[in-house]
C-alpha cells in the first residue's frame, strides 16, 4: 500500500516543516513493526519549495491470517485460498488507516512542540493515494471529501487494460487537493474515511470504536451530510454500535448549536443518582471466589473446562501469575465471541503466547489437556445430562487429572426462577 503527502512553501515557511510535523526527519529513511507488516516512511522530495512524504506499507498476508486466526475480511472458513491470496498488500483499507494512526500518532492529535504554530495553521496539501477500494464508486468518493473542502480527482481504475469492454474494477486512483485543513485534519478524514471506502475492517469492531470515531470526527462528522453512512460502515454495519455513536454524534450537535458543553445538554439523570452503589453481581463474586482458590493453590497453567464466552479466561489474563490458560468448550459459537472478546487478533505475541481456546466435549477424554496445575468446572456439570457425569468425572480426575479442581454450581434457591422447578 502507498499514499504520499505533499505541501509547498516559501523561504520564512519552508515545505521541509512537514519533517517536523509528522516527527520523521526527511533525511531518513524510517521503517516500523506492526502487527501485520512493516511500514515505511520516506521522503521522495525535500525541498524549501516542495517537500512529499510517503508511507509504504509492506502487508504480510501470512503473517497477519496466522494472527487473525484466519478471522475478519478474506478469512472465512469456506475461503481458505482468500486468506492468502487478495488485495490487502496492495489497496489502501484499514490496515493502512491503522498504519496511519500508529506511525504518524502525534500528527494525527495536531501535537508538535517543534513548530507548534505550523501544526495549528492550514496547509497546502496534496494527498495521493493510487489504489483505493471504493464499494459505491468515484460519485461516493467525492461525497465523502467534497464536503470537507478537498478538491477531489478520482479516476476509475480499468478492471483490465486488455479488456476494456469488461468495464471498471471497485478500485480508484484518488488525489486530493485542500488549502484550508491543517495536517492533523487531513490525516483524522483519512484515518475514518479509508476503510468507509473499503466498507470492511481487517479486526473485529468493539465498543472502543465508538470512541476512536468521535475522536478522528471531532470538528466535522457531526455536520457531515454522509454522518449515517460512514457511522454505519466504520464500525462494520453492526447496528447497536452505530445506534451509540449517533445518538453522541447528535449531542455533539445540539450542543454546538447551543454554544454549550455536552455535559450540560446530556444531563437529564442526576449525578447523584450515577454514584449510587450497585450491588456486585454473583457471576463476578463467583470468578473472584475462582481467582482466590487458584492463587492459593499457587496454579499457573489454567484449565477452564466449560469457557463459554470468556469472561473467567478474560480475569486469568489480567494476572501475570497464570502463564497457560486453556479455555475449553462444545460451542464452536461460544468460542468464537469468546475470541471476539478477548480481542485475540489485536492481542500482542506475548499476551497471546498465554491463552489458547479449544473445541472439545468434556464426556471424552482429551491428551490435550494433561498435565495442568487446575482445571475450573464453573456452573458446568449441572448441564450434563446425569448419565454422563461419570464420563465427565473420569475425563476430568482419571484422564486429565489437574493438580487441582475448582467445582461451581448454582445454589438450590436459584431453581425458584424458573417455574418447572420446585424450590429445592
Amino acid at each position: 500500500m502507498f499514499l504520499t503527502l505533499t505541501t509547498t512553501g516559501t523561504p520564512d515557511r519552508p515545505a521541509t516543516d512537514l519533517g517536523f510535523l509528522l516527527h520523521k526527519h526527511p533525511d531518513r529513511a524510517q521503517a516500523f513493526s506492526t502487527s501485520f507488516g512493516t511500514a515505511h516512511v520516506l521522503y521522495p522530495e525535500a525541498e524549501e519549495q516542495r517537500c512529499t512524504a510517503a508511507l509504504l506499507l509492506e502487508v504480510d498476508a501470512v503473517a497477519l491470517v496466522r494472527r487473525g486466526k484466519g478471522k475478519g475480511r478474506g478469512g472465512a472458513p469456506d475461503a481458505a485460498l482468500a486468506q492468502y491470496v487478495n488485495d490487502r498488500p496492495y489497496a489502501a483499507s484499514s490496515l493502512l488507516a491503522v498504519a496511519l494512526s500508529n506511525v504518524f500518532s502525534s500528527a494525527l492529535r495536531g501535537v508538535c512542540k517543534a513548530r507548534p504554530e505550523r501544526a495549528a495553521e492550514p496547509l497546502p496539501l496534496r494527498v495521493e493515494i493510487p489504489a483505493l477500494p471504493a464499494r459505491g464508486g468515484p460519485d461516493l468518493v467525492r461525497r465523502l471529501f467534497e464536503p470537507l473542502g478537498w478538491a477531489v480527482t478520482v479516476e476509475p481504475v480499468p478492471l483490465d487494460t486488455e479488456f476494456p469492454e469488461w468495464g471498471d474494477s471497485r478500485y480508484v486512483r484518488l488525489e486530493l487537493e485542500s488549502t484550508a485543513r491543517t495536517l492533523a485534519e487531513a490525516l483524522r478524514h483519512l484515518y475514518v474515511l479509508l476503510p468507509v471506502l473499503d466498507d470492511a475492517k481487517h479486526y473485529w469492531v468493539a465498543p472502543d470504536e465508538v470512541d476512536k470515531l468521535l475522536r478522528a470526527g471531532e470538528g466535522w462528522l457531526p455536520g457531515h451530510p454522509e454522518q449515517k453512512l460512514i457511522t454505519s460502515r466504520y464500525l462494520s454495519r453492526r447496528w447497536s454500535l452505530t445506534r451509540e455513536a449517533m445518538d453522541r454524534l447528535e449531542l455533539i450537535r445540539l450542543a454546538e448549536t447551543d454554544d454549550s458543553d455536552v455535559e450540560e445538554i446530556d444531563n437529564a439523570v442526576e449525578a447523584e443518582a450515577e454514584q449510587e452503589e450497585r450491588p456486585t453481581p454473583l457471576a463476578v463474586r463467583r470468578r473472584e471466589a475462582i481467582l482466590t482458590a487458584l492463587r492459593d493453590n499457587a496454579a499457573a497453567r489454567v484449565l477452564d473446562l466449560g469457557c463459554g464466552e470468556g469472561h473467567l479466561v478474560r480475569e486469568l489474563l489480567k494476572e501475570p501469575r497464570f502463564t497457560e490458560i486453556v479455555g475449553v468448550d462444545v460451542s464452536v459459537r461460544a468460542l468464537t465471541i469468546a475470541s471476539r472478546r478477548l480481542k485475540l487478533d489485536r492481542m500482542g505475541e506475548r499476551q497471546a503466547a498465554r491463552v489458547q481456546l479449544l473445541q472439545g466435549s468434556l464426556a471424552y477424554t482429551d491428551k490435550r489437556l494433561k498435565g495442568y496445575d487446575a482445571a475450573v468446572l464453573s456452573e458446568v456439570i449441572e448441564h450434563l445430562d446425569l448419565p454422563r457425569l461419570p464420563a465427565l468425572e473420569y475425563a476430568v480426575f482419571g484422564s486429565a487429572r489437574p493438580r487441582t479442581v475448582v467445582v461451581t454450581t448454582p445454589n438450590v434457591e436459584y431453581n425458584v426462577r424458573w417455574e418447572t422447578l420446585p424450590a429445592g
